[in-house]
């Protein structure tokens, strides 16, 4: 037990006056600590969920105007309780479409960790971050290098991580919430601005 816990000199001191034997003493502390602990509890949120087998992220981010305003977006799905485990979207600033397809995977692969997979398929419409992930491209880009070791990183940190290019109409679940996203954004900046000038805005760029 001392090994486990260290005590200040003064308490071991005394807990030898109370215990002369090592073995009561230990069985004291242990007995003590389990009835403090069994009263505590940790937030939801602080507990991860160990769910394992396969799971499938699907992630997009895109930006109007390239750049423009950027947001992101991820679902992780578990395919064999046909369950959505945890989806999310949000606005990010001004980035490039490139940008915004890696910080949607990143944060994907953030919230995956959480689940702790055997196994997790990450499901992406941008070929161009595939075959950078893959090793099959290079990355030309600056700003992009620092993204692609990161995404590297955080799939270290998981068992087995698979990238698959999908077609985009396959991916409209995550392109939806980017979407939804952005558009509640400029619903917002249009109710904060008294008269707006009618701008022409183009249509949704990914590339």
């Amino acid at each position: 037990m001392r090994d486990m816990v260290r005590l200040p000199p003064h308490i071991e001191r005394r807990l030898e006056e109370l215990f002369p034997h090592a073995r009561d003493r230990e069985k004291f502390v242990e007995t003590l600590l389990a009835d403090a602990m069994s009263g505590m509890q940790m937030a939801p949120e602080a507990l991860p969920e160990h769910v394992g087998g396969t799971l499938h992220l699907f992630s997009d981010g895109g930006s109007r105007g390239n750049p423009g305003q950027a947001a992101i977006a991820y679902i992780i799905e578990d395919p064999t309780r046909g369950v959505i485990l945890r989806q999310h979207g949000e606005c990010i600033g001004i980035e490039t479409n490139n940008v915004a397809e890696y910080k949607a995977l990143i944060e994907g692969l953030k919230a995956a960790l959480h689940y702790r997979p055997n196994r997790l398929i990450c499901h992406l419409d941008s070929e161009l971050v595939v075959k950078q992930l893959s090793g099959e491209y290079r990355v030309k880009m600056p700003t992009l290098q620092p993204l692609m070791e990161e995404a590297k990183a955080l799939s270290m940190e998981l068992a087995d991580v698979m990238f698959r290019h999908i077609p985009r109409e396959d991916n409209f679940r995550a392109d939806a919430l980017v979407n939804k996203a952005l558009n509640e954004q400029e619903r917002g900046q249009s109710r904060a601005i008294p008269n707006p000038i009618p701008s022409k805005r183009g249509l949704f760029e990914r590339f």
